[in-house]
C-alpha cells in the first residue's frame, strides 16, 4: 500500500483530483464479493433495520478485539438531560500520581448507525497500542435526533472530559480528540469548540472526515458508486441527521465550507488526517487540510491512494489496513509525547 504523508505545516496543498493508483487487490476482492452477495443496500433499509445491519456486519471485517486492561462503561449528562453513554477504555490501572493521557473517540456511521459496540475493536487497538485512556461516546443518532443533537453531545463530552480528566486518572494536559467518517467531523467541530473553551487537546486525530456542506468535488462525482461508501448512500445518511435542509450551511456540520467559510480554525489544535484514495470524500478530507495549514495549524495528512472509505475497519481481511492503524497509532504517541 502507499501510504505517505502528502501534507504538513510546511508542504504546499495539491489538489489530487481522481485515484492515480491501482484499487488495492483485497479491497477490489472484497468489493467483488460484496457485489455477488447481492444484499440490500444500507440506504434503502429503513432506518432502525439499518442499524441492525450495520451493528451485524461491523465485527465480521474488522480486527480481533485486542485485551486491555479495563473498560468501563459510564454515562456523561448532556445538557438536556440525557445520559450519553460513554466507554472507557484502559491500558493499566489508572493512577492519579501517574495519569495516562487520553484519546476521546467519536465512531463513524453516518451520524445514523453506529455506536461504541461497532467499534470496540478500533478503541481497543488505540488503548492497547498507544497505551492510553480511550473514552468512546456513544452520542445520539438520527432519525430520532436530528443535528445539532451529536454536535451538541459530543460539545458535552468534551466539556465534561477536561472538567473531570483527573478523576479519570487521565492527563488533562494530554487530551486528543478522535474519530473516523462522521464521528470525524465531531472531532474537528471539538477541536473548534476547545479553542473557543479555552481548552488545549494535543492532536485532532480524524480519519476520512466529512467537513463539506455539498458534495460536489472531483472524488464525490468520480467516486459515486463502486467503492462502499455511495453518493445515495452519504444523501441518506444526511436525509436522516439534519434537521433541515439549510443546516448544511452550519460549521458544526460543514467545518471546511458551511456558510461559505467553514469553521474558524485560528488557533485550533494540532492535526492528523486520513484519506483514502476511492473514497468520495477524498477531496474534503485534503481540503480541509489545506485550510487548517492555511490557519497556521500544524497539519499533517497522509494519503492511503489503494484504499476506500470505513478501510481502518477491514483489517480481517486486507493486510494493507494494518500499517495505516500503525500511523495513526504513531500519532497519538507522538502527540502524547510517548
Amino acid at each position: 500500500m502507499s501510504a505517505k504523508p502528502s501534507l504538513s505545516a510546511d508542504v504546499p496543498c495539491v489538489h489530487p483530483g481522481t485515484p492515480t493508483q491501482p484499487l488495492d487487490p483485497q479491497i477490489a476482492q472484497l468489493l467483488d464479493l460484496i457485489a455477488r452477495a447481492k444484499r440490500p443496500p444500507i440506504h434503502v433499509l429503513d432506518p432502525a433495520d439499518a442499524k441492525i445491519a450495520y451493528e451485524k456486519s461491523a465485527p465480521i471485517l474488522d480486527i480481533s478485539p485486542p485485551p486491555v486492561h479495563g473498560v468501563e462503561n459510564l454515562h456523561v449528562t448532556a445538557r438536556d438531560g440525557h445520559a450519553i453513554p460513554v466507554r472507557l477504555y484502559a491500558p493499566r490501572e489508572a493512577s492519579w500520581a501517574d495519569p495516562l493521557p487520553l484519546l476521546v473517540y467519536f465512531h463513524g456511521g453516518g451520524f445514523t448507525v453506529g455506536s461504541v459496540n461497532s467499534h470496540d475493536a478500533m478503541c481497543r487497538l488505540y488503548c492497547a497500542s498507544a497505551e492510553c485512556l480511550v473514552l468512546s461516546v456513544d452520542y445520539r443518532l438520527g432519525p430520532d435526533w436530528r443535528f445539532p443533537t451529536a454536535a451538541n453531545d459530543a460539545f458535552d463530552v468534551l466539556h465534561w472530559v477536561f472538567g473531570e480528566a483527573s478523576r479519570m486518572g487521565a492527563d488533562p494536559t494530554r487530551i486528543a480528540l478522535g474519530g473516523d467518517s462522521a464521528g470525524g467531523t465531531l472531532a474537528t467541530a471539538c477541536a473548534v469548540e476547545a479553542k473557543r473553551a479555552g481548552f488545549a487537546p494535543v492532536l485532532q486525530m480524524l480519519i476520512y472526515p466529512g467537513t463539506s456542506a455539498r458534495q460536489d468535488t472531483p472524488s464525490h462525482r468520480a467516486l459515486a458508486d463502486g467503492y462502499l461508501l455511495t453518493a445515495d448512500m452519504i444523501q441518506w445518511f444526511f436525509g436522516q441527521y439534519l434537521d433541515q435542509e439549510s443546516s448544511r450551511d452550519d460549521w458544526r456540520f460543514a467545518p471546511l465550507d458551511g456558510g461559505g467559510t467553514g469553521a474558524d480554525v485560528r488557533g485550533c489544535c494540532p492535526a492528523w488526517i486520513a484519506v483514502a484514495g476511492y473514497d468520495p470524500l477524498h477531496d474534503e478530507g485534503v481540503a480541509y487540510a489545506a485550510k487548517l495549514q492555511a490557519a497556521g495549524v500544524r497539519t499533517t495528512l497522509v494519503d492511503y491512494a489503494t484504499m476506500i472509505h470505513d478501510f481502518f475497519k477491514l483489517g480481517r481481511f486486507v493486510p494493507a489496513v494494518a500499517p495505516a492503524q500503525a500511523d495513526a497509532v504513531a500519532a497519538l504517541r507522538a502527540a502524547f509525547g510517548a
